[in-house]
C-alpha cells in the first residue's frame, strides 16, 4: 500500500548551508514504486515541484503544474526524503527545472547520498544542473501539442545514465519518433523509451508498431497506474 503524500518534517539531518535555502514550491512528497524509465519496480521518493512552461494535450500532473503547491525549504525537502527512507529519489513536476532553486536541491539530494533522477521536459539546458543526476528527458511529440518545445542542444548532453522518453498518442507520434532516434544513428547512448499515452493508444498497439519497426526502444509502461489505477494519486 503506498503511503499519503507527506509535507511535513522527518527525522532531523545536518544543515546544507552551503545552499541557497530559498522556498521551493512543492506539490507532494510521497514513497512509491518507481513506475516508469529503466528503474522500474524499484522504491523510490518522489519530489514533485509545481508549475509547468507547457501544456501537454496528455498531461497527468495537471494540478501540479498549475503551480498551486507549498513553500518548503530544501531542509524541509531533505528532512522528508530521509525519513521516507528510499535511497532512490526522483525530482519531478510540472517541470522542476524552471525552479530558482531546483540547481540546489539537485545538489543538496546528490550530496546527501541520494540516487537521483530529475524527468524534464528539456526546455532547459541540463548542463546548468548537476550531471551527477540521471536525466529522463520527455522530448515531446506532435500529439503533445507542444512539438518544438525541446531543445536540441540537449541530445548532445546526454550521457549512459540519461533516457529519452517519447509519450506516443498515435502512429503518426511514433513515427515521428522513430524518425528522430534513426537521426541520431549511433552517436546515441541513452536508453529510449516509449509510452503509450493514456486513452490515445492501447500497450499492444504501441507494442507492435515497435516490433515491427527498426527502432532501438523500450517499451515504457505506467506500472504504478497498473498497480493502483489509472485515477489513483500519490503513486
Amino acid at each position: 500500500m503506498v503511503q499519503e503524500p507527506l509535507l511535513g518534517a522527518g527525522s532531523p539531518i545536518r544543515m546544507y548551508n552551503g545552499y541557497n535555502m530559498s522556498a521551493l514550491n512543492i506539490f507532494e512528497i510521497y514513497h512509491s514504486i518507481q513506475g516508469e524509465s529503466t528503474h522500474a519496480g524499484r522504491k523510490c521518493v518522489f519530489i514533485r515541484l509545481a508549475g509547468c512552461n507547457i501544456s501537454c494535450s496528455y498531461c497527468d500532473s495537471t494540478e501540479a503544474a498549475s503551480g498551486q503547491g507549498t513553500q518548503m525549504s530544501i531542509q524541509q525537502v531533505l528532512e522528508i526524503t530521509h525519513s521516507l527512507g528510499a535511497r532512490l529519489v526522483e525530482v519531478t513536476g510540472g517541470e522542476p527545472l524552471i525552479q530558482p532553486e531546483a540547481g540546489a536541491l539537485l545538489a543538496a539530494l546528490l550530496d546527501a547520498g541520494f540516487e537521483t533522477l530529475v524527468e524534464t521536459n528539456g526546455t532547459m539546458l541540463i548542463d546548468q544542473f548537476d550531471r551527477r543526476a540521471g536525466y529522463i528527458v520527455d522530448i515531446k511529440t506532435p500529439g503533445s501539442g507542444e512539438e518544438g518545445s525541446f531543445l536540441e542542444a540537449n541530445l548532445e548532453m546526454l550521457s549512459d545514465k540519461d533516457e529519452v522518453k517519447f509519450v506516443i498518442t498515435c502512429k503518426e507520434d511514433f513515427d515521428w519518433a522513430a524518425r528522430m532516434v534513426e537521426r541520431w544513428g549511433s552517436s546515441r547512448r541513452s536508453a529510449v523509451l516509449l509510452s503509450p499515452s493514456q486513452g490515445k493508444v492501447e500497450p499492444h498497439m504501441l507494442a507492435e508498431w515497435l516490433l515491427e519497426s527498426r527502432v532501438d526502444a523500450r517499451l515504457n509502461l505506467q506500472l504504478h497506474k497498473i498497480i493502483w489505477g489509472p485515477e489513483a494519486t500519490g503513486v
